[in-house]
């Protein structure tokens, strides 16, 4: 049996979670406990604070919890979780600590990588099951999946893409990893190929500033990047005030 900590919030931190409780059986998995962080944009029907009740899984309040779990961990698997581990945390599995990250890499590191695969123009994205290191996003890859990014794009449905490419990812790598069945692949030896960067989640508000002397194209663009319900929309500021943009 696997003792397993998952770490995960959102949509699809939910239905990794579910996956693993629904195939405990078939994948060997025992659920040691949970960590997750649920807020008012989160789908109510997705919550993983009740999914974890119905399934008697413990919800642990801190990473505190885990630290001070006293039986061995095999695997940390963290789905959109919140925090980044410190080297002690990683440490606490003794086989491996993963995690599932909605974007190619070593392109996209970070957050709101969906927004800039837009503005860079980007004709394709994907998603990444990698290894947890002392770095954001950078450990090896073990899994990843790529597709088209149709033309005209919004956010909004490059996320639901991306989304339903990832559950798929997870739930076909998950019986490999628990399996060994795995071939790491260093990103370093990937960033020649395919770039690197990483973005932070505070550089979003300054995506959605417009601004009029840009070409129209750039404007289309950079409102596909950003307009994003029930986020706050993109605006341009005239005279001091903003007028904000509406589909």
């Amino acid at each position: 049996m696997h003792n397993v900590v998952f770490l995960g919030t959102k949509s699809i931190g939910f239905d990794c979670l579910e996956y693993l409780i629904n195939d405990s059986q078939k994948l060997e998995v025992n659920i040691l406990g949970v960590l997750t962080k649920e807020n008012k944009l989160d789908n109510a029907e997705k919550s993983i604070s009740k999914l974890c009740e119905l399934n008697d899984i413990s919800l642990w309040k801190s990473l505190d919890d885990l630290l001070n779990e006293e039986q061995e961990i095999d695997y940390l698997i963290s789905v959109q979780y919140h925090k980044i581990l410190d080297p002690v945390h990683i440490a606490k599995a003794k086989k491996l600590s993963i995690n599932l990250h909605m974007a190619p890499l070593p392109e996209y590191r970070g957050c709101n990588q969906f927004s800039f695969a837009i503005i860079d123009g980007k004709t394709t994205f994907g998603t990444t099951i990698h290894l947890i290191d002392e770095n954001i996003d950078s450990g090896d890859i073990l899994f990843e999946k790529r597709f088209p990014i149709p033309p005209d794009c919004y956010v909004g449905e490059l996320y639901k893409m991306t989304l339903h490419h990832s559950r798929t990812l997870f739930e076909e790598s998950m019986p490999k990893i628990l399996s060994n069945d795995i071939q790491p692949v260093k990103q370093q030896s990937l960033i020649k190929e395919r770039g690197v960067s990483i973005h932070y989640r505070k550089e979003i508000e300054k995506l959605k500033q417009l601004d009029l002397d840009w070409s129209a194209e750039k404007i289309k663009r950079y409102i596909r990047a950003t307009y994003f319900p029930p986020f706050s929309p993109p605006y341009f500021m005239v005279n001091e005030k903003k007028f904000y943009v509406k589909k």
